[in-house]
């Protein structure tokens, strides 16, 4: 399980106590999620503080072993960020995360690491672990959303006077004021940060304590356990905790559908700077040109939001079909999950730092949306004359 000095390294697994040889490599690229998971190391970290700190509270665990292994812990930490920040990725041999934070922790401070996994399952690990990083990562969005709606309002103040054609069926329908074309974009993203926050309740509720489905074997309790990791509440039922992921659902669920409200509004603006239309114009910072004509300056930012909404909407759906025809309780199908949760998340961030950034710093035409005195040329050349 361990490697001395003069030993080849061997990787450090948490099962595998009946097999003779281990996995084949074709299962072992199929199964190791470590270049994924990786990302959780501080949240995997979190949990088994807590879990050593409660193992030690109910009695299962020496004050001296607890002590080495709280400190052993924040060795583990440290040099996993100074890794990650270095090479962007971990070089250990083992599956997973878990697998890695104990295998280093051992390295630290012996066997006394061994002790840290009693009662505990990588089932209900990797599902507290995943609820702990969305617990703080959601903020972050909700805060860039609420700066994009800022962005808008203060854009819609600024422009309260001027006048646009307003549009159905992409044709002139009524003069509009350009604030309230802005503001309506900003509902739509209202409501997606209030649909934010009603996530969070069902999300924070702690899993750990389940085991691999019928709960912990020694007598630990779980509701301080999860106030310890700052959860709200704790899954009342073990076989529900470990095999639900239906927050993963409703996040992506909820992805998708801020995925298409950010295309919506890319695509109005996308039309708006075209030369056809010629109402705005995208600053350099938010624009690309052409390898061909040097003329050209192509939206490329709203392009990839844009093209994004499906991208989310595919994750969501993908996972959705994944759960759907799963037995009760943990089935390595929902690996899957952390990958789809990561890429929706990275690239939902970024693309509402592109629909930021391009509406802040794009140019109105003025002379082409004129003010309210002028809105009846907006109605056509032949109605302009009535």
């Amino acid at each position: 399980m361990f490697s001395s000095d003069n030993e080849p390294a061997i990787r450090y697994q948490l099962w595998g106590g009946c097999f003779e040889e281990g996995p084949s490599a074709v299962l072992r690229r199929l199964n190791d999620s470590l270049p994924i998971d990786s990302r959780l190391y501080r949240e995997d970290i979190q949990g088994s503080r807590c879990w050593a700190q409660e193992l030690h509270r109910s009695g299962y665990l020496a004050m001296k072993d607890n002590e080495e292994i709280q400190q052993g812990l924040n060795k583990v930490e440290k040099d996993i960020e100074v890794e990650l920040s270095a090479k962007g990725k971990l070089s250990d041999p083992e599956e997973d995360i878990h697998s890695v934070v104990e295998r280093r922790l051992h390295d630290h401070i012996g066997d006394a690491a061994l002790r840290l996994h009693t009662g505990r399952s990588r089932n209900d690990q990797s599902a507290t672990d995943t609820r702990l990083w969305m617990l703080q990562g959601l903020p972050r969005l909700k805060d860039i959303l609420l700066e994009d709606i800022l962005v808008l309002l203060n854009r819609a103040e600024s422009e309260i006077d001027i006048i646009a054609p307003g549009y159905t069926h992409l044709q002139r329908a009524q003069p509009i004021l350009w604030s309230h074309f802005l503001l309506s974009h900003a509902w739509f993203l209202r409501d997606d940060v209030l649909r934010l926050d009603e996530q969070t309740s069902r999300l924070s509720r702690s899993p750990l304590g389940s085991g691999a489905l019928a709960g912990c074997a020694l007598a630990i309790d779980r509701s301080r356990l999860g106030k310890s990791l700052d959860f709200a509440d704790i899954t009342p039922n073990s076989m529900f905790g470990v095999g639900c992921r239906d927050h993963i659902v409703e996040f992506l669920n909820w992805a998708s559908l801020c995925g298409i409200h950010l295309s919506r509004l890319a695509e109005d603006l996308i039309i708006y700077s075209s030369q056809e239309f010629g109402i705005v114009k995208f600053s350099d910072q938010f624009s690309t040109g052409s390898s061909l004509m040097p003329q050209k300056r192509n939206p490329d930012g709203l392009e990839l939001v844009r093209g994004a909404a499906g991208l989310f909407l595919g994750d969501s759906f993908s996972f959705s079909c994944t759960l759907k025809g799963l037995p009760s309780t943990y089935n390595k199908d929902l690996q899957s999950d952390k990958e789809l949760l990561f890429r929706s998340y990275d690239r939902l961030l970024d693309c509402l730092k592109i629909i930021g950034g391009s509406v802040s710093t794009m140019e109105s035409y003025i002379e082409i949306l004129g003010k309210c005195q002028k809105s009846a040329k907006f109605l056509g050349p032949r109605h302009a004359s009535n």
